[in-house]
């Protein structure tokens, strides 16, 4: 076989690679980039999926645009200018995953007040061991049921006080009658000065 008969065969030979590449391989680099963007798709909704719920939370704020805050008032207790004893009303901004907005206001009374409330001289009679077991709802009233730490120690003043900051901090909240309860029972009478209470709950208890 000549020379010019082997590099025939061998420019045969290549030519035949190069076709049988195209007639079966030729859509591989078109097919390839499809399948890279549907993966990233999918890592960025796996990323999404993984983030923590402050950062979703941050992540939704910037998004809402002129999202009303809302807002809960709260009863402590603080001095006035004359240094008189007054139920001072504290706004805590409302959020939503701890409920509505009485068990959130309720939550937060018994929480006490802050670092800051505190440093301006605003304080609670809520003894610090009260729990809130549950509170209840239903179209026609509020059930509030306390630990038994509510009603223990203090006196008969202090009493007095933690029932005004419990009624009007729940009746701020919410235009349902009110009942209280102490370790799932109601109560008609709370301490052991027995301070007699009516149910549904009125700030004007003491009078009745």
């Amino acid at each position: 076989m000549s020379g010019f008969q082997k590099i025939g065969l061998i420019v045969i030979f290549i030519l035949a690679l190069i076709y049988i590449k195209l007639a079966f391989f030729g859509d591989v680099e078109l097919i390839q980039p499809n399948k890279i963007d549907k993966q990233q798709s999918e890592n960025v909704l796996d990323n999404d999926i993984e983030k923590s719920s402050d950062d979703v939370d941050k992540n939704k704020n910037k998004n809402v645009k002129n999202k009303k805050t809302e807002f809960v008032n709260v009863f402590f207790i603080a001095h006035n200018a004359k240094g008189e004893e007054v139920y001072r009303a504290v706004k805590r901004e409302y959020n939503s995953s701890y409920g509505t907005k009485i068990y959130f206001a309720v939550k937060t009374l018994i929480i006490g007040p802050n670092k800051n409330e505190k440093e301006h001289g605003v304080y609670t009679e809520v003894p610090s061991g009260t729990k809130l077991i549950s509170l209840d709802e239903t179209s026609s009233k509020i059930t509030i049921n306390l630990s038994s730490d509510f009603e223990n120690g203090g006196g008969t003043d202090s009493l007095y006080k933690r029932l005004f900051q419990l009624i009007k901090t729940a009746k701020m909240n919410t235009n349902l009658p009110i009942y209280l309860q102490i370790n799932g029972k109601q109560v008609d009478v709370i301490g052991g000065e027995g301070i007699m209470l009516t149910q549904p709950l009125s700030e004007d208890f003491e009078n009745d």
